[in-house]
C-alpha cells in the first residue's frame, strides 16, 4: 500500500511539473517575441517549432529531477530544501537543453527565450510545489495520507521525537507504540503511546501493526544493537529512518555532509560560508561608507570636543579577540584619560567611574564612541552585527568558567549584536550573553543581521549598562 501511494503522488506531481513547463515555455515565447524588451530583428518564429522543444523537455526534466529526488515522499523534508534542489535542477536541465538547441542547426532558438523560461519556471515550479505540499498536509491533518510509525528506543531521544511528531499533525504520521530492550517496560505508557516489545521481535511487530515507517533513536551506547535491528526487520517493505544520539554534541550548525559517497556528520561549523560569507561582507562594506559618510560632520564635531576637553590623542586602540581568536586593534574615540588603567590594570568601566572625561562619559553612555569602529568593519577586522569582542586579559578568565565561551569567536565581532539589544550589555550576566551570542551565530541571516541593525537604533544606542 505504501509503493501504491508514493507512485500515486509522483505521478501526480510528474503530471504538475510538466503543466507547469509547459506553461512556463510557452509564457516565455509570448514574453519575447509579443512584449520584446529587446527588438526582434528576424521576425517571429513559428510557435510549433517552439512546441515540439518539449518533446525533449519532459522527460529531459523528469531525468534530472529525479536525479535531485524531486519524485521521492519528502515528508520530512523542509520547502526550503525542496526550493533549493528545484532552483538546481532547473538550471542544469537549462544547461542541457541550450546544449542540445545548439547542434540543431536548422533552426537558431532565442537565448532570450531560453532565459525567460529559467526564470519563470523556476517561480512556477516552487509555487505548484508549494501548492501541492501544502494540500498533503492540509489532508494529512485531517486523518488521510497517514504513515504509521514504530519508534525504537525510550530514552530521552524517543520522547523528544514524539513530541516532535505529536507538535506536527500535517506531517502525517501516526506513531503505533515503542520498542525497548528493557522487558519490564512491555506495556507501559509513555507520551500516550505503549512500549509494544522488545527490539527482538520488530518484524512480527512491523507485520502485525501494519507499520510503514521505523524511527531508531538509540542512545550512543547502543548503537552497536543497530545491525541486529536492521538484520531483524529483514526484507520488509517499511522505511527506516536512523535519527542520531547526537543533539547534545552538536553546536553551532551540526549538520549532514558526504565525503565519496560516505556520510559524515559535522557537530560543529560556522554559517558564514560560500555566498553567505560575501553576501555579508558586502552588506558590511556598503552600509559602512554610507554610515561614515551620514556621520561625519558628527565625527567632526566628538574630534574636537574630545581633544578640546582633555589630553591626549582623539582616537583610543585596544586590542580585542576576533575571528577564529585573532587579535586586532579595536578603535574607539578616546573617553578615559590616558594611562587610565596604568595603577589598576585591565579592568571594566564602572559607574561614575572617575577616569572617564567630561566628554567621555556621555559618548559611552549614548555609544557615540564606538562610531570609529565602522573603519575596522571597512578593513575587514568586524561586522557591523555580531558578538562583541572582548580583551585577551578577559576571555582567558571567562573560557574557564564559561562553557561553550570561545564559540562566539567562530564569527567575526561586531559593533552591535543580538546580546546587546536584547539587553546584555556591559555589567550583566555573561551566560546570558553568551547564550544570546551563539543563538545568533546557530540562527544568522540577512534578515537577522538588518532586524537586529533597525532595534538597535531604537534599543541599543543607549542604555543604562553602558558605562
Amino acid at each position: 500500500m505504501l509503493k501504491k501511494h508514493s507512485k500515486f503522488f509522483e505521478t501526480l506531481v510528474l503530471i504538475f511539473d510538466w503543466i507547469a513547463l509547459c506553461c512556463s515555455w510557452m509564457l516565455a515565447y509570448y514574453l519575447r517575441f509579443y512584449f520584446p524588451v529587446i527588438p526582434v530583428s528576424k521576425g517571429i518564429p513559428p510557435f510549433v517549432t517552439y512546441l515540439t522543444l518539449l518533446i525533449i523537455m519532459l522527460p529531459l526534466w523528469y531525468t534530472v529531477f529525479k536525479a535531485f529526488g524531486l519524485y521521492r515522499p519528502r515528508r520530512i523534508s523542509s520547502r526550503f530544501a525542496e526550493i533549493i534542489d528545484i532552483a538546481k535542477g532547473t538550471t542544469i536541465a537549462i544547461l542541457i537543453l541550450v546544449s542540445l538547441t545548439f547542434f540543431v542547426r536548422k533552426y537558431e532558438f532565442s537565448r532570450l527565450t531560453f532565459l525567460y523560461f529559467w526564470i519563470i519556471c523556476m517561480i512556477i515550479l516552487c509555487v505548484e510545489r508549494i501548492l501541492f505540499r501544502e494540500f498533503l498536509r492540509f489532508i494529512r491533518k485531517r486523518g488521510y495520507n497517514l504513515r504509521h510509525a514504530l519508534i525504537v528506543g525510550t530514552g530521552n531521544l524517543a520522547m523528544d521525537v514524539t513530541d516532535k511528531v505529536h507538535n506536527h499533525p500535517e506531517l502525517g504520521i501516526k506513531i503505533r507504540g515503542f520498542l525497548s530492550d528493557d522487558k519490564s517496560q512491555i506495556g507501559n505508557e509513555l507520551k500516550g503511546f505503549k512500549v509494544l516489545d522488545t527490539c527482538s521481535n520488530i518484524r512480527s511487530i512491523v507485520m502485525d501493526q501494519k507499520i510503514d515507517m521505523v524511527l531508531i533513536t538509540l542512545p550512543l551506547s547502543a548503537h552497536e544493537r543497530l545491525k541486529r535491528i536492521l538484520d531483524s526487520i529483514g526484507d520488509e517493505m517499511v522505511s527506516i529512518m536512523l535519527i542520531p544520539d547526537l543533539i547534545e554534541l552538536a553546536t553551532l550548525r551540526g549538520g549532514i555532509g558526504e565525503f565519496e559517497g560516505m556520510p559524515i556528520i559535522s557537530l560543529r561549523d560556522t554559517p558564514l560560508y560560500g555566498w553567505n560569507l560575501v553576501i555579508k561582507r558586502v552588506a558590511d562594506v556598503v552600509l559602512s561608507i554610507t554610515i561614515l559618510l551620514a556621520v561625519s560632520p558628527l565625527m567632526l564635531v566628538i574630534s574636537v570636543l574630545v581633544r578640546a576637553t582633555s589630553k591626549g590623542p582623539v582616537f583610543y586602540k585596544q586590542e580585542r579577540m576576533g575571528l577564529d581568536g585573532k587579535v586586532f586593534s579595536m578603535l574607539k574615540f578616546r573617553t578615559m584619560e590616558t594611562q587610565a588603567e596604568k595603577e589598576t590594570g585591565p579592568v571594566w568601566a564602572t559607574k561614575g567611574d572617575s577616569r572617564k572625561t567630561i566628554i567621555g562619559a556621555f559618548l559611552r553612555k549614548t555609544s557615540m564612541d564606538e562610531l570609529p569602529q565602522f573603519f575596522n568593519v571597512l578593513k575587514g577586522d568586524m561586522s557591523i552585527v555580531g558578538p562583541r569582542p572582548e580583551r585577551e586579559f578577559f576571555i582567558q578568565q571567562f573560557r574557564s568558567k564559561i562553557p561553550k565561551y570561545m564559540l562566539r569567536h567562530k564569527m567575526k565581532a561586531g559593533i552591535t549584536g543580538w546580546a546587546q539589544i536584547s539587553g546584555w550589555r556591559g555589567n550583566t550576566s555573561l551566560e546570558k550573553r553568551i547564550e544570546y551570542d551563539l543563538y545568533y551565530i546557530e540562527n544568522w541571516s540577512l534578515r537577522f543581521d538588518m532586524e537586529i541593525m533597525w532595534l538597535t537604533i531604537w534599543r541599543g544606542l543607549v542604555n543604562k549598562h553602558a558605562y
